[in-house]
């Protein structure tokens, strides 16, 4: 029997493809990567980097709040970039979204991301 259940919200981007925006299972909220479409037109922000890690940031934490969990119940995120060059950048504001203790993180630079997004952020938190 499985204890999975899906979560959805308006407020971060319509799943593209056959997947859930998360799952909760075993005491936990394992988010889809978001990437910087805003949910009201599934077009990627504009604005560079900077906007795109807010909008970003914002899907996620919408997605969280969807599932009864928050921002500060995330354990692990994985952090996708474009570009290794705008870690700086982006570490700058998913900091602003974050308090100690901050998650564990991966950050990794890929060939390319939906859309062609520059960021893309998944996370595991604990459910509530």
């Amino acid at each position: 029997m499985s204890d999975r259940k899906r979560v959805h919200t308006d407020g971060a981007p319509a799943a593209i493809g056959p997947y859930s925006q998360a799952v909760i299972s075993g005491g936990f909220v394992f988010t889809a990567g978001q990437i910087a479409l805003a949910p009201e037109t599934m077009e990627m922000v504009e604005g560079g980097v900077e906007a795109q890690a807010h909008r970003v940031l914002q899907n996620l934490k919408n997605v969280l709040e969807a599932a009864g969990s928050s921002m500060s119940d995330v354990v692990k995120t994985t952090m996708y970039l474009a570009d290794m060059a705008d870690f700086v950048a982006v570490n700058e504001i998913y900091a602003g979204y974050f308090s100690e203790p901050f998650p564990s993180r991966s950050a990794v630079q890929a060939a390319a991301l939906p859309k062609g997004a520059l960021v893309e952020i998944d996370a595991i938190a604990l459910a509530k």
